[in-house]
């Protein structure tokens, strides 16, 4: 009889939105889990921003629009949805260069029919301004030099790659975050600028469940942690501040496991001093993040 790979481990997870597929995968590798969402994730509490955004888009005012989060797309569409007027949203959608920071808001362009024009090459933000300054260089290039030749079989000639100067940019942001590295780099390249934050976060659970986990840690009943986006970090930690718990926290994570989904996760954690045991391969989705602790655990 096989034994499953993750028998008789335990792993925590903070993560909120996809909770349940998480915590299935886990446990079909034979795992237990700790649920401990640490981030709720809400509509904007004042909606009059995001339907001012939405009617731009919806009167051709940008020419890019730039995802960094499927959840904000979604949340646009239920918006839009709400006031009738998701598939003009969709179709203008359409209409625009479509700009995405990773793999997760190409999917939910793919959900409504529509692809990434422009997926980052790292799926950061300083991924985006990266892909963005190759195409800015290429089309400085291209003003500079001498005309395209033709298309072979004289249908035309190549699309010149557009500059970012004069471009009207919608930029889709998560949280509280501004974005400033990304809006000053689009705004040197000479884009018009509009911004929208169409959720918060909040908290998910109770500080002192938080503190439960990081006692959990800490006495090593739990063997990994997986964490799935930099905010469940950033609660953790105030939650550690606030409780004036944070050298716990620290020994907690030293004892621990840890799991991170992708670069901006990683990042996270390796600014607070955090190692991170186990990483996933692109593309940076669940079953990759259940795949690599499997592996990594299975049979320690």
């Amino acid at each position: 009889m096989t034994t499953a790979p993750l028998a008789g481990k335990t792993v925590a997870l903070p993560e909120s939105r996809e909770l349940d597929q998480l915590s299935r995968l886990l446990e079909e590798q034979g795992a237990s889990t700790w649920r401990c969402p640490l981030v709720a994730i809400l509509d904007a509490p004042d909606p009059a921003p995001v339907d001012d955004w939405l009617r731009h888009l919806c009167a051709g005012a940008f020419d890019d629009v730039v995802f960094l989060t499927g959840e904000g797309l979604r949340r646009l569409l239920a918006r839009a949805e709400r006031t009738s007027t998701r598939e003009v949203v969709i179709a203008a959608l359409g209409r625009v260069r479509r700009i995405t920071r990773g793999p997760k808001p190409a999917r939910a362009l793919h959900e409504i029919g529509l692809a990434s024009d422009l997926p980052a090459s790292v799926p950061t933000s300083r991924g985006v301004i990266d892909s963005l300054r190759a195409l800015e260089l290429k089309a400085r290039g291209a003003e500079a030099g001498p005309p395209p030749e033709p298309i072979a079989g004289g249908f035309g000639n190549p699309p010149r790659v557009p500059s970012l100067k004069n471009r009207r940019v919608g930029l889709q942001l998560y949280g509280t975050d501004p974005g400033a590295e990304l809006v000053a780099f689009l705004t040197a390249a000479g884009a018009a600028v509009s911004t929208v934050s169409p959720y918060v976060y909040a908290p998910a659970i109770d500080d002192q469940r938080v503190r439960e986990l990081i006692e959990a840690m800490q006495a090593h009943r739990i063997d990994a942690i997986a964490f799935t986006s930099a905010s469940q970090i950033d609660r953790l930690w105030g939650v550690a501040r606030s409780a004036g718990i944070e050298p716990a926290l620290a020994a907690a994570l030293a004892a621990t496991r840890v799991a991170a989904i992708g670069p901006v996760v990683e990042s996270a954690l390796g600014e607070r001093g955090v190692r991170v045991d186990i990483a996933t391969s692109k593309p940076f989705v669940m079953k990759h993040l259940v795949g690599s602790i499997a592996e990594k655990l299975g049979g320690a």
